[in-house]
């Protein structure tokens, strides 16, 4: 068994086409499909189900998925560790679209500039899609909303911020400096769909305070939220980082009275994986960052 071959194999697991994954990694399909053909044989056993122009894994296929990540994930990381040149190494980190444009992004752009060689790459899902990718040791690390429950992560806080209710400028209560949760009982809200944490963290927030919110609209970007929001189309629970980029006056953030909810962001590896130099590097500049990395 070959390390390219392992190489082609993910790939092609990821793309679902000897095509594509061929463009992918440099080769001719013809090449691609003979060394994937040669690690079938010696493995005694179909890894992909050829259908039409797909490929789809078997179950033997799904099953050396996560072991041939975790093979190539060491041998890169033993590859970066050796190199002569550490900053040229490639990081990989992992965030939600929650995270990324209002945290993350302040910090890969200094991060940047500050270390020009490295190669470094950013995945935008939501949490959970970023811990199956940290699972199958995709990604470097990830920063993420927490509570994240997992025996094979270190996890790591840094940082507490406030949820605010974003309102319409011209508002009933936007002149108000806090707003109470009974001022809410009526308003129309607009949330993340279901698969982003921080709509379930608004939901709870509200139900532990008795309110049934009024959810008119499911969305899938905190952008969407700001926009219909400045149209008059409802309210939302939205995170602090998001006011601070947010200089649009058609809209205002206002804290609740009282108990505030809030939501802890935290760096998250794979217990598994080395880290790499890089990998250290951009650690202490999250940690140094802290919730104003806004740009």
């Amino acid at each position: 068994m070959e390390v390219h071959q392992l190489r082609y194999f993910a790939r092609l697991a990821e793309l679902g086409s000897f095509t594509r994954a061929a463009e992918a990694c440099h080769v001719s399909q013809p090449s691609l499909s003979q060394q994937i053909q040669k690690l079938e044989s010696e493995l005694g056993r179909p890894l992909f189900e050829r259908l039409g122009r797909r490929a789809l894994l078997t179950e033997s296929g799904r099953r050396l998925k996560p072991v041939a990540d975790q093979v190539l994930s060491l041998i890169d990381g033993a590859r970066d560790l050796v190199n002569d040149d550490p900053e040229a190494a490639r990081l990989v980190v992992g965030a939600p679209p929650t995270v990324v444009p209002y945290f993350l992004a302040g910090v890969l752009d200094g991060f940047a500039r500050a270390h020009p060689r490295a190669r470094l790459e950013v995945v935008e899902d939501v949490t959970e899609s970023i811990v199956s990718r940290l699972l199958e040791f995709e990604l470097d690390l990830a920063v993420l909303p927490l509570p994240i429950d997992h025996a094979e992560f270190d996890v790591e806080p840094l940082f507490d911020e406030e949820l605010l209710v974003l309102l319409p400028a011209g508002h009933r209560l936007a002149d108000r400096p806090r707003v109470s949760i009974r001022d809410l009982q009526s308003e129309p809200f607009i949330l993340l769909h279901d698969a982003h944490c921080l709509s379930g963290n608004a939901l709870s927030f509200c139900h532990q305070k008795r309110l049934q919110p009024i959810v008119t609209s499911r969305v899938s970007q905190l952008a969407t939220i700001q926009e219909l929001v400045s149209l008059g189309r409802g309210i939302s629970l939205v995170p602090e980082m998001a006011r601070r980029l947010d200089a649009d006056p058609s809209r205002v953030y206002r804290s609740l009275s009282g108990a505030r909810p809030r939501r802890t962001i935290g760096l998250v590896r794979h217990a598994r994986r080395s880290p790499s130099l890089l990998a250290g590097r951009f650690s202490e500049a999250l940690r140094a960052a802290g919730p104003r990395s806004g740009r």
